[in-house]
């Protein structure tokens, strides 16, 4: 096969070249993918509008439910403390006040002990822990999310409960000047009170505190673990320098899902928590009730529609107190990252 010599100059001939073949536009898939762009847009904001409506008719419902039932309450709703009764359907007398306080203060109080257990584990599975361990480890840790909460319930208080009697008894007696393990209106010797109820909601909400916070621990840069180790840190510094500043939003955020688990955790405190009509005292070793434990002991009221909505008034302040801890939330996760960005 010989090639063409190229044109002499000055003789006039043009060289011709084969030309590049011809692909054809489809302009169909640029509408296809613009189609589906569309499509899914529509599916996305649809699925975020249905959220908001659900969340609007339950609150919707909650009200309309009380509203009679408040009308009818002889004493005020947000700081009346004495005994629930609902029996005169005519003259009512209830109120939250020592709800809001056992609720909140064994919340809290679970909160403080499993938030720094769950940020040891999480640290140890992603930063210490060989990876033959940290597997069956993480995967042991997320099975007690699996324990239904009746059990939770039973072992708090037959075989907990005894364990930490002693340990109730020691902190009664030496820091009973301190309020918080003062005598409280259920015994001090562990079972029945916020200190069993509180330690038992820790164990239930770790699981999902260390998830979150564990799998943001693994997103951190190994680009900045690398430098750190090669700038001589140790094993230590390169957790407090590089992986919590990192990971402090998730680990927050881990916390905040963890706190609004363990409000409106039922069963469990239902069958640890000893009810009592006596006032609140802020004390570890009080007994009493739970906004949740409080409705679901008494369904059997649900009968009548003036005592349910009693209960049902109850359920909306929880409703509320939810948002509240889902917006706190949402600032302090704002300030951590804007904190983050200014360095």
């Amino acid at each position: 096969m010989t090639t063409p010599d190229p044109p002499q100059a000055g003789s006039g001939a043009v060289a011709s070249f084969p030309e590049a073949p011809v692909v054809p536009i489809r302009p169909w898939k640029g509408v296809q993918s613009r189609f589906g762009d569309r499509i899914f847009r529509k599916l996305a904001e649809t699925s975020a509008v249905l959220i908001a409506v659900v969340v609007i008719a339950i609150g919707g419902f909650l009200l309309l439910r009380a509203i009679p039932a408040l009308k009818r309450n002889q004493e005020n709703f947000f700081t009346y403390r004495g005994s629930w009764v609902t029996t005169n359907t005519s003259a009512m007398h209830f109120g939250i006040l020592d709800l809001l306080q056992v609720t909140v203060l064994i919340s809290v109080f679970a909160l403080i002990v499993a938030m720094p257990v769950a940020l040891g584990v999480a640290i140890f599975l992603t930063q210490y822990a060989p990876r033959r361990l940290a597997g069956p480890l993480a995967y042991t840790v997320d099975l007690l999310a699996a324990v239904p909460s009746i059990i939770y319930g039973v072992w708090g208080l037959y075989v907990l409960a005894p364990q930490l009697r002693p340990v109730a008894t020691w902190l009664n007696q030496s820091l009973g000047w301190f309020f918080l393990f003062a005598d409280g209106t259920a015994s001090a010797g562990g079972g029945g009170t916020i200190f069993t109820g509180g330690i038992v909601l820790a164990v239930m909400i770790l699981p999902l505190i260390t998830a979150v916070t564990r799998e943001v621990f693994v997103q951190t840069p190994h680009e900045q673990i690398e430098a750190a180790l090669a700038l001589g840190a140790t094993r230590w510094e390169v957790v407090t320098t590089t992986v919590l500043p990192f990971g402090r939003s998730g680990y927050v955020s881990g916390a905040m899902l963890g706190l609004g688990r363990a409000l409106g955790e039922t069963v469990a405190l239902l069958i640890i928590l000893r009810g009592t009509q006596q006032a609140f005292g802020w004390s570890l070793f009080d007994g009493g009730s739970t906004f949740a434990t409080k409705i679901a002991a008494t369904a059997w009221e649900f009968n009548d529609r003036f005592k349910a909505g009693a209960y049902i008034a109850a359920g909306l302040v929880l409703f509320v107190l939810t948002f509240v801890i889902d917006a706190v939330a949402r600032g302090a996760l704002a300030g951590i990252r804007k904190g983050r960005r200014a360095r």
